[in-house]
């Protein structure tokens, strides 16, 4: 065998085509073009996570623009001690928007 390599044992299996078609799909999916590094992966650690984090990055940018909002209202109460209905409605509205969701990331979580 190769001495020099890390990994000088080779292991062989063989698959049907229907299996080849699977484990193609599912490298796609993990974004993994190294067949040998998927088969190692998967029968080291047994699984393969790929996040799609956009609904993580939206709720950043609604708490981002809320946290904003609270700063300008609190600059100004602490500059002329007022504060307008429309202020209390406006971060209502922005937790109201990060609750929202929260609980759409939740529920995607829970079918992981």
């Amino acid at each position: 065998m190769h001495k020099n390599l890390k990994r000088n044992i080779q292991q062989i299996f063989r698959v049907d085509e229907s299996e080849l078609d699977l484990v193609k799909q599912k490298m796609e999916c993990a974004n993994i073009i190294n067949k040998e590094a998927y088969y190692r992966k998967m029968i080291l650690d047994g699984y393969i996570i790929r996040l799609d984090l956009t609904d993580i990055r939206e709720m950043i940018r609604l708490l981002s623009n809320a946290t904003g909002n609270l700063n300008q209202i609190a600059k100004r109460v602490n500059t002329d001690g007022s504060i307008l209905a429309s202020d209390i409605n406006d971060i209502q509205e922005n937790y109201e928007r990060l609750w929202v969701q929260v609980k759409v990331i939740l529920k995607k979580l829970a079918h992981l």
